[in-house]
């Protein structure tokens, strides 16, 4: 989840209709979104009946947890081949994931949230002059729709050349037609840096 997908309150209301349960995979929200960077049921006001968490994007580090209750949690440990199988978290791994929390919890993860936002602002609105084809996202990752594979591929390729680096997406990742470049901002970018992307994108898109 990004935060800027169907609201988690109709869709945590449509499996509780349906006797159903919610399982939010929020691996661009956790350090992001919500108070604390505590994620997007935290600012959606959700609690899901399962919540991942990764470890790997805004906490920076690499793995992720499985968030649930205590009887959902004994089946995983007794039937989840991927979680027996396993080899069990390092202890230098889980100081690192403290002292990443304490910064996401802090001033400076509240510091960073609003630089990261006024980064996508930036963005977005110099990319509506450019008239490109956005999804709605105002998370960190910025899908740019191009539409024909050999044309994203074309264009991550100047992007490239010209020192941004952009990926690729195309089908069967994402649906026929609808190839894209792959955007991902950080709070490390600074306001030169995505005017070079934009200018960068115009001239690629000419």
């Amino acid at each position: 989840m990004d935060g800027d997908a169907a609201p988690l309150a109709d869709l945590h209301a449509a499996t509780q209709k349906a006797n159903g349960w919610l399982l939010v995979d929020d691996a661009h929200g956790i350090g992001v979104w919500g108070q604390e960077g505590r994620g997007s049921c935290h600012a959606q006001q959700v609690t899901p009946d399962i919540l991942i968490v990764t470890f790997g994007k805004g906490v920076g580090l690499s793995g992720a947890a499985v968030l649930c209750r205590e009887s959902v949690a004994d089946y995983f440990v007794q039937f989840a081949r991927h979680l027996i199988y396993s080899t069990a978290m390092p202890p230098a791994q889980a100081v690192a994931l403290l002292a990443s929390l304490n910064v996401i919890r802090g001033a400076e993860g509240d510091e960073r949230r609003e630089k990261l936002a006024a980064r996508v602002a930036q963005f977005r609105a110099g990319a509506a002059l450019l008239e490109a084809q956005l999804t709605a996202s105002h998370s960190a990752i910025q899908p740019l729709i191009v539409g024909e594979n050999s044309r994203a591929l074309t264009l991550a390729a100047t992007l490239r050349e010209r020192g941004c680096w952009v990926t690729a997406i195309r089908p069967p990742t994402v649906p026929a037609g609808t190839a894209r470049l792959r955007l991902t901002l950080t709070a490390a970018h600074e306001p030169a840096d995505i005017s070079q992307l934009l200018e960068v994108l115009n001239d690629a898109r000419e």
